[in-house]
């Protein structure tokens, strides 16, 4: 069963409930963010990489720390070409299913593996989006608490299914908006068509108007105040 219609619904019920993430940018300007978890995974990621240096867009790259040891190479030409790097966790265990002291070491880890990789300081590694987008209030407590920023999502196509890049590309389109976090694929299990979605995807969403920004830049244009407490 496909969820893809159903994402539009739960986000509208989550972001209210859970103020301390960003879900989107500021709704009032046409600047969105394209994001991709998972990788990086040389078959997927480098035809990515390509595309988007074709289109000159900026992205944002959520990062398993066990794709990063497996292509250390291929991860720091994505840092040195300026993308947004964010954590997703280790290999992508539920962050629900883990013990305080389990999700400290699971971000460092994937933070260690990035730092040695790129060749980068750990520290500025702070956007975390959980995986599967499962998390629990005090997940988000403990984010908030070591220094983290919670990122969540606005659009997601359910790309890791493979519909097909024209059924991707329109889904989005679909519920594209001022703000907009768009969440693609580009690890083993859901990559396959990215590279062809972005190549379709980008041109439409340019002729829209719509201005590429990282998550980074999306920060800034909102207020959310992640030192209150989440109950």
């Amino acid at each position: 069963m496909q969820l893809a219609p159903l994402y539009p619904l739960i986000h509208r019920i989550l972001k209210p409930s859970f103020p301390n993430c960003l879900w989107t940018g500021d709704q009032k300007a046409p600047k969105i963010a394209l994001t991709f978890d998972d990788g990086p995974y040389p078959p997927y990621t480098s035809s990515l990489l390509n595309v988007l240096d074709r289109y000159q867009i900026p992205a944002s790259f959520f990062w398993l720390g066990i794709c990063v040891d497996r292509s250390p190479a291929l991860a720091q030409a994505i840092h040195q070409k300026g993308y947004w790097i964010g954590l997703h966790g280790y290999d992508h265990r539920s962050f629900a299913t883990l013990s305080p002291t389990q999700l400290k070491q699971d971000l460092e880890r994937t933070k260690d593996a990035i730092a040695t990789a790129c060749q980068r300081s750990s520290p500025t590694l702070i956007d975390v989006r959980p995986p599967n987008g499962l998390f629990t209030p005090q997940t988000l407590r403990l984010l908030n608490q070591w220094g983290y920023r919670p990122v969540m999502w606005s659009v997601i196509p359910e790309d890791w299914v493979h519909p097909g890049a024209a059924i991707v590309v329109q889904r989005v389109l679909d519920q594209v908006q001022n703000g907009s976090i768009i969440v693609l694929h580009d690890g083993c299990y859901g990559g396959r068509d990215v590279a062809e979605t972005v190549d379709r995807l980008v041109p439409a969403l340019l002729d829209r108007g719509y201005e590429f920004v990282t998550v980074n830049q999306l920060w800034a244009t909102v207020r959310i105040d992640r030192r209150s407490s989440i109950s």
